[in-house]
């Protein structure tokens, strides 16, 4: 049983994990809200889960979030307890009221906590007492088998993306944190090419208008793996990525990347697939788009660099995690 809470990045681990779960043979009973709207979607997330863990009596439960999703599952069963911390939940420690408490009980009721990268396991471990003695790095991983490299002028046909000169990409929502207003600059600035933008959100105004850029908009999940094959270099600078995996994804696509310090990126891109920039230095940035614009298309390198990340092999560390906390094993 996993109780888990809306969000698009979260949904495809949550979605690929349960289908390599099923397919060694578990069974699952999801817990989960697929609307937004605050207090209430987390009242219905706490209903859901006690619902499920009433009728299927789970083995191990299973939490994507800290805090709501891992208190749901908390409170609902005395079934062992199993939570994966993405990001956002870590931040809210001490930035909400109420979160610190929340957070700790879960830590303390959890069997193992599961951090998406060893840059969040270390943030967690810092703002939550006990922590460090069960919490383990186990990332969100990738479908190899759904990116993989493909010939982009195909790509660009079917999508219509046919400008002149490197194509960039920039997959996520349009928000400060995603840092798209600089990386438009920094585009701007280099002056090569296109620079679309796939996703919605509160800064679409701010990049109307900008001579080569391209605002997409929200496309199906299906057809991302297109955008990523289209494009020369995709871009993920953000202020803060938990884990990147955006990054990971066109890196398995064997595409370029220009990825952020501040997070998880730094502990999968190497430099022959990409290139980490300082999210907050627009100098930087421009000289990053022009790096990454050299180097080889497609990128084998990236390629080889997400193999080690394959979803498989982070369902299978997942899997032993739970089995060893649903036979009473400590972390």
């Amino acid at each position: 049983m996993y109780p888990s809470a809306t969000d698009p990045e979260l949904g495809v681990f949550v979605a690929n994990l349960e289908r390599e779960l099923l397919g060694r043979g578990h069974e699952i009973e999801r817990a989960v809200v697929d609307t937004r709207g605050g207090k209430a979607r987390h009242a219905a997330l706490f209903r859901a889960a006690a619902r499920a863990a009433r009728d299927f009596r789970p083995d191990v439960a299973y939490a994507h979030f800290l805090v709501p999703a891992g208190l749901a599952a908390a409170l609902a069963t005395r079934a062992p307890l199993v939570v994966t911390a993405h990001g956002q939940d870590v931040e809210n420690v001490g930035a909400i009221p109420g979160v610190r408490a929340a957070t700790g009980y879960v830590v303390r009721r959890a069997a193992t906590v599961i951090a998406v990268s060893d840059w969040l396991r270390t943030r967690l471990v810092a703002r939550v007492p006990g922590a460090s003695g069960k919490t383990e790095v186990v990332d969100c991983g990738v479908d190899l088998e759904r990116f993989a490299p493909r010939d982009a002028r195909d790509a660009r046909a079917e999508l219509g993306w046919d400008e002149a000169g490197t194509h960039f990409l920039c997959l996520g929502r349009l928000t400060e944190r995603k840092n798209v207003l600089r990386l438009a600059r920094a585009f701007e600035r280099n002056g090569d090419g296109s620079l679309a933008f796939v996703g919605d959100g509160p800064l679409r105004g701010a990049l109307e208008g900008r001579t080569g850029v391209r605002l997409v908009g929200r496309v199906a999940h299906d057809v991302v793996p297109t955008w990523i094959a289209a494009a020369d270099v995709v871009c993920q600078p953000s202020l803060l990525e938990p884990f990147g995996l955006a990054t990971l994804e066109a890196l398995a696509s064997a595409r370029s990347v220009v990825a952020t310090t501040a997070g998880g990126p730094p502990e999968f891109v190497t430099p022959e697939a990409g290139v980490l920039v300082d999210p907050v230095h627009d100098g930087a940035l421009v000289d990053a788009l022009a790096a990454a614009a050299k180097l080889p298309r497609p990128n084998a390198a990236g390629r080889e660099a997400a193999a080690s990340h394959d979803v498989k092999l982070q369902a299978a560390r997942v899997e032993e995690i739970l089995l060893r906390a649903a036979g009473g094993q400590p972390a």
